[in-house]
């Protein structure tokens, strides 16, 4: 279902009530757009010239603000090098100036339907500083040698200049890669990111591919549907996930950094999960970790996904944590099964330019500038207030359009899923099909994982609402 070009306005009214609501950053001031675009002009540039290098970058379709560009080659006499090139976002900004003090209150980039708003001035997020095809860039340049099992043996860092050759969005890489036109850079990729995978698995790590609701703008309009990643997306995040996890080694080993934490499920709430799970029909034997039944399981049947739904609820409570001196007590990000740190995305989110610091000085033997010691305790508390700010913009965008969809339907029935419901209290979360909309359902009881009939009761854009009755 697409809204009409006449709905047009009154969604761009609501984006920009949410906006305002959630204090989402506007224009740059004019002073960090002039500091930028000196920087664009005169960068930090690195001696080591690797340009040599057949880089690629996959990213969504439309993207600029490229971070991250990739090649990956077989060792001899076996296993692999990954080379993994992330946008040296230092060599454009300078410590304490007008351009680092508003990334500090910006934390990170913000998107909605309408438009972004950005870490950095465009001018260095989607220009200067994006790794875009056929441009010489300084970059923090990962090379990661592999055994043949996928397991890192080798982990070294060092700024370079790079040139990105190509240019793939997610879709064309799949298609690439399945018609067998792909070149052995994409191929290497779906091998790697397989074992990867395997590796993963091995670890008790949990990547949870529950289909998410997706706002897309097309001739004038908006619609809403659900989106599942394709598996190039999945090999390409456990690159990116890789790194992370060489970072965070590093940064254990020298005993200063900033991790990417998430503490184990408490033991009730998995043994809610297996009630779940059995009262779904999910087969989950005694003594498997839930981590194991996750990877059987198949998002496209509605009990599957509903359970997917449910564990998704052991992965919140994601943050933070800085250190110096010594390792903290909670090092691991459990999704993960391994310690791991953000430094993959520094032009969309401020913790990764200072992790990126400190892996290079670490590797080089040097100290970590003072300018990054300095602002290691404040980390977490502002990328804690970034990551609420961007989950709330996300949940606002999306329960607008929800609920314009739906403004004129009340009263309707539609077929749904229940895919959640509340521990002792009555209600839970229905997934309706088509439109893509999830929204509460006030019922004395839900059968979870169960197809429904449900009567639409309210559909409010003012109050962006969305609520359901079981019909």
């Amino acid at each position: 279902m697409k809204l009409e070009v006449g709905d047009g306005a009154d969604l761009r009214a609501g984006f920009a009530e949410v906006r305002a609501w959630l204090g989402v950053p506007a224009e740059f001031p004019a002073a960090v757009l002039a500091e930028a675009e000196e920087a664009a002009r005169a960068p930090r540039l690195p001696e080591r010239d690797a340009t040599d290098i057949p880089f690629l970058t996959i990213d969504p379709p439309g993207a600029r603000d490229l971070d991250q560009a990739l090649h990956i080659e077989r060792r001899a006499p076996h296993g692999y090098r990954v080379w993994y090139a992330i946008a040296d976002v230092a060599a454009f900004v300078r410590p304490g100036g007008a351009v680092d003090a508003e990334a500090h209150r910006r934390v990170q980039t913000l998107y909605l339907p309408d438009g972004n708003a950005p870490l950095y001035p465009p001018v260095l997020s989607e220009d200067a500083a994006s790794l875009l095809p056929g441009e010489i860039r300084p970059a923090l340049l990962w090379i990661i040698d592999l055994d043949s099992s996928g397991e890192h043996i080798g982990v070294d860092v060092r700024r370079a200049l790079i040139r990105s050759r190509e240019r793939f969005d997610y879709a064309d890489a799949q298609l690439r890669i399945d018609i067998g036109t792909g070149d052995e850079r994409l191929l290497l990729l779906r091998e790697v990111g397989q074992l990867r995978l395997e590796r993963e698995r091995e670890r008790g790590g949990v990547s949870l591919p529950v289909p998410g609701q997706e706002i897309v703008q097309a001739d004038g309009g908006y619609t809403l549907g659900y989106r599942a990643l394709l598996p190039v997306e999945w090999w390409n995040a456990q690159i990116s996930l890789l790194t992370g996890i060489a970072a965070a080694e590093l940064m254990m080993y020298g005993g200063v950094g900033v991790l990417r934490i998430l503490p184990d499920a408490p033991e009730r709430e998995l043994e809610r999960l297996q009630r779940v799970a059995h009262a779904l029909g999910v087969d989950w034997p005694p003594g498997v970790p839930y981590s194991e039944v996750i990877h059987g399981l198949d998002p496209n049947l509605p009990h599957h996904a509903a359970f997917l739904q449910e564990a998704s609820e052991l992965l919140r409570g994601a943050g933070y944590v800085a250190f110096e001196g010594g390792v903290p007590e909670q090092a691991t990000h459990a999704a993960v099964a391994a310690e791991y740190a953000h430094v993959t995305a520094p032009l969309r989110r401020l913790v990764d330019r200072y992790a990126g610091e400190i892996c290079l000085a670490l590797v080089a033997g040097a100290d970590v500038p003072a300018w990054v010691r300095g602002a290691l305790p404040r980390l977490p508390e502002e990328m804690e207030r970034g990551e609420r700010r961007a989950d709330q913009v996300e949940r606002a965008c999306v329960d607008l359009v929800e609920a314009t969809l739906l403004r004129d339907r009340v009263g309707e029935v539609f077929d749904a899923v229940v895919v959640d419901v509340d521990d002792g209290r009555p209600g839970g979360l229905v997934q309706l099909r088509d439109p893509a909309v999830r929204a509460r359902c006030d019922a004395e009881s839900l059968p979870l994982g169960q197809p429904v009939r449900v009567r639409l009761t309210t559909a409010d854009p003012g109050r962006r609402e969305v609520r359901f009755a079981l019909a």
